[in-house]
């Protein structure tokens, strides 16, 4: 029987394999969060131009009196199930408030990750020692749905971040309709989506001046490199990143700046880059009101409230049953 980490060894390369193997090339997004992808990541969030994170956080701090109005208008009672919560730093903004009012809730953070949810559950544990939490540890879906016939008091399931925004159109109306399936009709849906702006506000964030955003894109070659035992020169190689206001997508790419062939032994295989051939990394999508209002519509839920930072850069969407 395969280790856990030997299937997701197998996992990555045949991800990769696909990836390297269509027409254009692609990498997946899911694997850029190894230790070094992870250290990147928090210092983009820190970077100036990088306002995604600093925008949900404002709403945190400047709305959490009625954020908590909105989740408790039809119970006192709730349980805060949030999916993907990483290091919980946001969220410990709303349970901190929470806290405060003496508010009647449980926190269950989930995710597939083990050692994420370890690792969050000791620093709240540490943080805030009387919030009572429901640590789970698998599929969000499969989770969800044992905890469906809990009819005693309303989930209202965070999905915080611009998470969303990676999924194309349809995935993304096909996930929400997924966790409606496994929602009762007093539950809530709290959803982060980035919103339409300057167009040159977007790119920035995709391309920061100090190449902190480049340096996390390549960073997943040095991985493969390092785990598939691959031979990517990151030299050869250089961060593209384009946001089209037409379709509200940024996306990011990696131009191979030579026509070179690459060797990745554990799939026993070479590929050829022509020189300037892109590699698909990542879209963001960027979102109006209007389309977030479809998005409830066509997934079975309709939208209760919007908060926004005092921009406009960003939207926590408050998402009701229908």
């Amino acid at each position: 029987m395969q280790t856990s980490s030997a299937a997701k060894h197998d996992t990555f390369a045949e991800d990769v394999l696909k990836g390297l193997s269509s027409t254009p090339k692609s990498l997946s997004s899911k694997y850029f969060y190894d230790a070094e992808g992870s250290r990147l990541f928090r210092r983009i969030m820190e970077l100036p131009e990088y306002y995604l994170t600093r925008s949900e956080f404002e709403i945190f701090r400047t709305q959490a009196a009625d954020i908590h109005a909105a989740f408790t208008e039809k119970s006192a009672r709730f349980d805060l199930l949030e999916l993907g919560a990483g290091d919980g730093t946001k969220t410990a903004l709303l349970i901190e408030h929470f806290l405060a009012r003496k508010a009647d809730f449980a926190y269950a953070p989930i995710d597939i990750s083990a050692a994420a949810v370890a690792t969050l559950t000791e620093k709240f544990h540490a943080e805030f020692p009387d919030l009572r939490i429901a640590a789970r540890t698998g599929d969000y879906f499969r989770i969800l749905e044992t905890l469906k016939t809990d009819h005693s008091h309303p989930k209202i399931i965070l999905f915080l971040g611009s998470n969303i925004g990676n999924f194309p159109r349809d995935e993304a109306i096909g996930f929400f309709r997924r966790l409606r399936a496994v929602m009762n009709p007093d539950d809530l849906l709290f959803t982060g989506f980035d919103l339409r702006k300057d167009p040159r506000v977007v790119l920035a964030a995709y391309d920061d001046a100090a190449g902190v955003t480049a340096a996390f894109n390549l960073n997943l070659l040095r991985r493969i490199n390092r785990e598939l035992g691959a031979d990517f020169d990151l030299e050869n190689f250089s961060h593209f990143a384009a946001y089209d206001p037409l379709d509200g997508a940024a996306r990011s790419y990696l131009i191979s700046r030579a026509d070179q062939s690459v060797r990745i032994e554990t799939l026993g295989r070479s590929f050829h880059f022509r020189q300037w051939e892109p590699i698909f990394m990542e879209i963001s999508q960027k979102y109006s009101p209007a389309t977030i209002a479809e998005f409830a519509a066509a997934s079975g839920f309709r939208v209760e409230r919007n908060f926004f930072d005092r921009q406009r850069y960003f939207v926590d969407s408050l998402w009701k049953v229908v």
